[in-house]
């Protein structure tokens, strides 16, 4: 088996599903940080995790937002300049450079591409500022992944897979990380898994058991919506290697 992402032989790598994600977690008020922002990232480090898991986008003119969904404000994204989508709050939207360069030397980050087409941009900005704590650059895109490769092989990548059809594909891509959806996760996938010589990390897991049970099972990482319950199931941050 190899070695695992983190340095623990005791838990997984706990991750933040885009930092925080307010559906679903009633028990958080209107005030906590909104998913995808610097707050959410930081909201994460503060409850012990590891790091977090966020989304890029494009706009029209080139930069690499961070955002899930293609539109933002009623706005697509991928057809507007930066500028027009922040306004004169410029604190609205971030960008990878920023996440990079704010969280590059004391958190995991888990970069998922949601589009294709930008892999060179993605790659010259992971050199400009390389990710000290380790990192996955992520997609459900096969393109994207094995663009991304053809462009910079030594950066990790990751294929996620919300479909069990989808499954089978991760054996014919560069990866080093395999991202199934949790309730697809059993021991006999991870052992499948691992003996590629690839690590599994899964989501997003907001189950305290499900938590417990893919922990015991071995998964190298879980993301959750919830950064303080997982770290309270699972166990307070390790060191990096």
């Amino acid at each position: 088996m190899p070695a695992r992402l983190w340095n623990s032989l005791l838990r997984p790598l706990l991750l933040g599903h885009r930092g925080l994600r307010l559906r679903g977690l009633p028990r958080l008020n209107s005030t906590a940080p909104r998913e995808n922002s610097l707050a959410a990232f930081e909201y994460a480090l503060s409850q012990g995790c590891d790091g977090f898991e966020f989304d890029v986008r494009h706009t029209r003119d080139g930069r690499n937002v961070v955002w899930h969904d293609p539109e933002f404000h009623g706005r697509k994204i991928a057809a507007t300049d930066y500028a027009e989508l922040i306004g004169r709050d410029r604190g609205c939207l971030s960008c990878l450079e920023e996440v990079l360069w704010r969280f590059g030397s004391r958190a995991y980050l888990d970069i998922e591409l949601k589009v294709a087409g930008y892999e060179e941009v993605i790659a010259a900005a992971l050199r400009q500022s390389p990710p000290q704590r380790g990192f996955v650059v992520s997609s459900f895109l096969p393109e994207a992944l094995s663009r991304m490769y053809n462009i910079a092989d030594q950066i990790p990548l990751g294929y996620i897979c919300e479909e069990r059809a989808m499954l089978a594909r991760s054996t014919h891509l560069p990866i080093k990380v395999f991202l199934p959806r949790h309730d697809f996760v059993s021991p006999s996938l991870m052992e499948e898994v691992h003996q590629r010589g690839q690590q599994i990390m899964t989501w997003t897991v907001n189950s305290p058991r499900r938590m417990k049970q893919l922990a015991t099972w071995g998964v190298d990482g879980l993301m959750s919506d919830d950064p303080e319950l997982l770290v309270r199931t699972i166990g307070p941050s390790s060191v990096c290697e």
